[in-house]
């Protein structure tokens, strides 16, 4: 069966309250009773000293004839008894002719004071009974008995009763309505959170919740605004990632057609002898050439996944870096000096740093290659130093540069810094920089950069020593 959280919550506070104001009812009904049968009690025994004292300083009847005048207007009777247990004042119908148990002449005999009773029988009502004993030397020589109907102490429960019922009434009627508002802005809070979700779940994730840090439904909304900026990340993310694989597939697209083509029609060109003998070692040549960046461009695909995915093991080695920069800039000089960019190495002698070869091989020649494709007629440094922990290798050009947004996304997947170019700034697909990355990563290092627009570009590797 289901029952809405609104009436969950308002049948609890009303359970609470309800089950509340019961006990306090019965406790101060009890109270109530105690103080009006406590107060009758000391009444009865004021009256009784103070008649047993008179009578005893005057020794006369007419003082006793005097209190009985006045206490039978206040519906109070009393009446004096012997040693024995016999009335010896007044002998009348209407003097309280009720005979004292024997535990109760028991405790006179002692010497208590007052012996009370309650609810007890006399003339066809109940009422109220006190007992004084009067003590001479020679012991217990009797003492007075007085009455008094308990009516008036029930009329004054009953209207003290009345006026509880009367409060209690209230009081629950003010406790319904606040239950019911508080538990209608509780339910209200869940809805906004519940409408927020249903948005989210449609797509919509600028669904925030106004919170005030007031209790834990505003710590759960606050969880939820965070939830929602994460989602909102991921979904830009997959948005980004999906725009820049679409132009990936026109990349490839593009790419592969071009060489596949080229070689296409070489071969057709050879295989109907349309090619003279003369053209023909151009030709083969141009194949080649093409299979080759064909195999660059689906290598340089597969190295991204691999590394992506730690398929592929470290083979770290002690390596010289001063030899391994003259390595790349022989392999580099022509392509420098067909763009007039002058090469300069500059590391400490004898530098050594453990690393994978190939894959060190990989990351600085993409970078140095990189350079030369963005820089005319100008310098590439190729810089090595060392500290205590780390070694240090930097490459910088004086080429075209970037501005800030493009160097917080050089490392995405598929980014290209100018996709209106023929080429692409980061290797054949927009890969190189991501390859480069990770694979710094898996050594333990870092990788930063640091560029300008017409001001150049500075890569700065830091690895473990």
């Amino acid at each position: 069966m289901k029952i809405k959280y609104i009436y969950q919550q308002f049948l609890s506070h009303i359970s609470v309250l309800i089950v509340a104001f019961l006990i306090l009812s019965l406790l101060f009904t009890h109270f109530v009773e105690n103080v009006v049968y406590q107060n009758k009690v000391k009444e009865l025994t004021n009256y009784g000293e103070s008649i047993l004292t008179d009578f005893e300083q005057a020794g006369q009847n007419h003082v006793l004839l005097q209190y009985k005048r006045v206490l039978d207007g206040q519906n109070i009777y009393f009446s004096i008894f012997d040693q024995h247990g016999r009335i010896v004042f007044p002998i009348s119908n209407s003097s309280p002719q009720t005979t004292i148990t024997e535990e109760d002449w028991n405790k006179l005999s002692n010497g208590e004071k007052v012996v009370t009773k309650h609810n007890i029988k006399w003339a066809d009502q109940e009422v109220s009974l006190v007992a004084i004993p009067y003590i001479a030397r020679s012991g217990l020589t009797g003492g007075i008995l007085l009455i008094s109907p308990i009516s008036g102490s029930r009329e004054m429960i009953s209207e003290a009763n009345q006026y509880l019922l009367f409060t209690v009434l209230i009081a629950l009627s003010i406790s319904f309505l606040l239950s019911w508002i508080l538990s209608k802005i509780h339910v209200n809070r869940i809805k906004k959170i519940r409408r927020a979700t249903s948005k989210i779940s449609k797509g919509d994730y600028n669904a925030y919740i106004a919170t005030s840090n007031f209790d834990e439904i505003d710590e759960m909304a606050n969880d939820f605004n965070k939830m929602v900026d994460q989602l909102k990340l991921s979904n830009e993310e997959i948005e980004s990632l999906e725009m820049r694989r679409r132009r990936f597939m026109a990349d490839v697209s593009h790419e592969l057609r071009t060489p596949l083509t080229t070689i296409s029609g070489v071969i057709e060109g050879l295989k109907h002898h349309m090619i003279e003998e003369a053209e023909r070692e151009k030709g083969i040549n141009l194949v080649s050439d093409e299979t080759k960046r064909l195999i660059r461009l689906v290598n340089e695909n597969l190295d991204y996944e691999r590394i992506r995915s730690n398929q592929i093991k470290l083979v770290k080695e002690k390596i010289d870096l001063k030899e391994i920069l003259e390595i790349i800039k022989d392999h580099l000089y022509y392509q420098a000096e067909e763009k007039q960019i002058k090469l300069v190495i500059e590391a400490q002698k004898e530098m050594i740093i453990h690393a994978d070869y190939d894959r060190l091989f990989q990351i600085l020649m993409n970078i140095t290659k990189n350079s030369i494709q963005f820089t005319d007629s100008g310098q590439i440094l190729l810089r090595g130093w060392q500290s205590h922990h780390h070694s240090f290798i930097q490459i910088e050009d004086t080429g075209i540069g970037m501005d800030q947004e493009e160097i917080e996304s050089i490392w995405k997947r598929f980014y290209k810094a100018d996709i209106s170019r023929s080429s692409n700034q980061f290797g054949e697909f927009g890969l190189g920089l991501s390859i480069i990355k990770r694979l710094v990563e898996l050594h333990n290092g870092e990788i930063t950069v640091e560029s300008k627009p017409n001001k150049g570009t500075k890569f700065t590797i830091m690895l473990p020593n």
